[in-house]
């Protein structure tokens, strides 16, 4: 296994965990070559109330990219199986943050691009997005 491989297993198991102590039941679809030709999404997780279907991609500093085949994929699944379809980006030393794939910048080459900025300053933080205090951090009293 790569390195970059295992150190995207790694953060993929550091989402799980997140999601895990938020009271998600959650699964890591197997690795690529499984039963159906159609990729799986990477994690589902789903709390009795939502449910999500996550593609989960991570990146040192460049922007992240995901092929059209990718999110379609993800959009087919979730739409299928009842779960809201989420990209969920984490850049080094930075947080896990989530799309709508409606709300990723689309490329001329038809692939999809999420930048660091664009994570930080419009993504969904995974407080946000199991439904904890909202990311402004302003509580209504």
């Amino acid at each position: 296994m790569s390195n970059s491989n295992a150190k995207g297993n790694r953060r993929e198991r550091q989402l799980v965990n997140a999601l895990d102590e938020r009271g998600f039941a959650v699964m890591r679809a197997p690795a690529s070559g499984s039963a159906t030709e159609r990729e799986l999404p990477d994690v589902l997780a789903g709390d009795g109330d939502v449910f999500y279907a996550i593609e989960a991609k991570s990146s040192a500093g460049d922007p992240i990219y995901l092929t059209g085949e990718e999110v379609e994929a993800l959009v087919y699944f979730a739409r299928n199986f009842g779960a809201k379809p989420r990209i969920g980006v984490r850049f080094d030393r930075e947080d896990w943050y989530f799309f709508h794939p409606a709300d990723l910048h689309t490329t001329d080459a038809g692939s999809y691009r999420v930048k660091k900025e664009k994570a930080l300053e419009d993504g969904t933080d995974i407080e946000e997005l199991t439904g904890g205090p909202e990311r402004t951090g302003l509580d209504d009293y």
